[in-house]
């Protein structure tokens, strides 16, 4: 399943370090963010639980950029 989050990000360089963090968790199969259009694509493994997987997301995303917000 892919599900579109919209997010706040200060720069492009914060961008990428957010999708890098999201690749990473669990239940996560790709993720993609934009700095541009200030979203989050991100694709779950199946089976995964979206709301679970996207709070992990959003504690992986905060450690590299502590001022981002991801909206879910």
């Amino acid at each position: 399943m892919k599900k579109t989050y919209q997010i706040e990000v200060d720069c492009a360089a914060c961008a990428l370090k957010m999708e890098e963090a999201a690749k990473k968790t669990e239940g996560v199969m790709d993720a993609v963010v934009s700095f541009m259009t200030q979203k989050m694509n991100v694709e779950f493994a199946e089976g995964a639980d979206e709301k679970k997987v996207m709070k992990a997301v959003a504690k992986a995303c905060k450690k590299v950029e502590p001022d981002c917000e991801i909206e879910f």
